[in-house]
């Protein structure tokens, strides 16, 4: 299996929702967090199973939405080995800004 990298970023992301989730339930939140790094390493084997989001970015970047939690999408780039994952994010959150901050 192709392995994944997280920016830094893409790390903060995680633990914010993490937090978020775990501020009434810890339980779920390690649930959602471990969904996360299962589709990361999901991708990581299938890099081009996500879906271009041109309304949302021009850049070559990647988008898979959970399917459990399926308010929360990965965004990563696909051409890097190891996969690199440059956002974790609420589906609902303004995509672009968050995106051009990004490596």
């Amino acid at each position: 299996m192709r392995a994944y990298s997280l920016t830094p970023q893409a790390k903060a992301d995680i633990f914010e929702i993490w937090s978020y989730i775990a501020e009434d339930s810890v339980s779920i939140a390690d649930r959602v967090e471990r969904a996360i790094f299962e589709a990361c390493e999901l991708l990581a084997g299938a890099p081009l199973a996500g879906h271009l989001r041109q309304d949302l970015t021009t850049r070559p970047v990647r988008f898979w939405t959970l399917n459990r939690y399926p308010s929360y999408m990965i965004v990563y780039r696909p051409e890097t080995a190891p996969l690199q994952i440059i956002a974790v994010v609420h589906g609902k959150r303004n995509l672009p800004p968050i995106l051009e901050t990004r490596p």
